[in-house]
């Protein structure tokens, strides 16, 4: 076997050994003596010859390390957002594995991040669909019935022409109502001026309202601060959570609990429902992957877990603190 290709360990010890080998045998077969007290020449040729045998083990370690010295170099030349890169394997049986286990990490990150840019662009066109569908079945069809409105004002009578114009304010605040139902969906404006209690609460009440499913809010006193993604964070996760328990839970009950962590709050929406299987958590299912990216994106950290007597919890802890 190659020395290049022995383990780094056993290369060391080869170097360090030899060297020792090497200086007995100069001891045992040359005629160098050592006295006691020790003499200046004797003094002499012993520092002479630590300096060689430390020199000589100083460039014999620099040789053995300099593939991993390389290795180094080359990781901090990778440009994460130049795909493709790949480091060439060398050196001993230490730095091969350094060097295929780094171009791994590489190929898994750059896989992770299509998919995320596939799942961010589908994400934001089903938004898209949704927020046109909704300005077309809803807002659309109000405004159109409007128009008929105004058309029959140009030849009603008097009595016939007050009832469309009380009809017509009618469905004007109905698109309007819509309007802001659309823009509260993309960025919730209770959040930004009251916080994220009376946020949650108005969520909840909303939730209850459209599915009929008691939600029981408990909200702890005196919970530390959020920065404003962290804030989001929380609320997009207790959003997503009450619209799986709308859609796959058949529940009767939600608890919503924001509590005080360690350094952070802690957000629990916890269901009566059916459950979840392990195999529909671990594929993503109910938009899960997109809940653990966001608490990702905030420090945070995302537990999914049946619940004691049925049902399922979802835990949400992000870090205190402003940004």
């Amino acid at each position: 076997m190659r020395f290049s290709r022995l383990p780094l360990l056993w290369r060391v010890f080869g170097i360090n050994a030899s060297l020792l080998v090497i200086a007995t045998l100069v001891l045992a077969l040359t005629p160098v003596t050592i006295h006691a007290p020790i003499a200046f020449v004797e003094a002499v040729s012993l520092f002479v010859g630590l300096i060689l045998m430390l020199a000589a083990n100083l460039l014999l370690l620099r040789h053995t390390l300099l593939p991993i010295r390389r290795l180094i170099e080359g990781m901090r030349t990778v440009d994460p957002l130049r795909p493709g890169q790949r480091l060439v394997k060398g050196g001993g049986v230490e730095a091969a594995e350094l060097v295929r286990a780094f171009n791994q990490m590489l190929e898994r990150l750059e896989v992770e991040r299509r998919e995320s840019g596939r799942r961010a662009l589908r994400a934001q066109e089903a938004e898209r669909l949704r927020i046109a569908r909704g300005l077309h079945d809803e807002v659309g069809q109000t405004l159109t019935g409007v128009l008929l409105e105004l058309d029959f004002l140009a030849g009603a009578n008097p009595d016939d022409r007050r009832r469309a114009v009380l009809d017509a304010k009618l469905a004007v605040r109905q698109a309007l109502e819509e309007v802001r139902r659309i823009a509260q969906e993309l960025r919730p404006e209770m959040l930004e001026e009251l916080g994220l209690r009376s946020a949650l609460t108005e969520l909840s009440r909303r939730f209850t309202d459209q599915s009929g499913v008691t939600v029981r809010r408990r909200f702890a006193k005196g919970l530390p601060t959020l920065s404003d993604e962290a804030e989001l964070a929380v609320y997009r996760v207790a959003q997503e959570s009450l619209t799986n328990v709308a859609r796959h839970a058949a529940a009767s009950q939600v608890e919503l609990t924001l509590e005080p962590g360690a350094r952070s709050i802690v957000l629990r929406v916890a269901d009566d429902g059916q459950g979840m299987g392990e195999t529909a958590t671990g594929n993503g299912h109910g938009g899960l992957r997109g809940m653990r990216e966001r608490a990702l994106l905030v420090g945070g950290a995302l537990a999914i877990k049946p619940r004691r007597g049925g049902g399922v919890e979802v835990r949400l802890e992000v870090p205190a603190g402003e940004a």
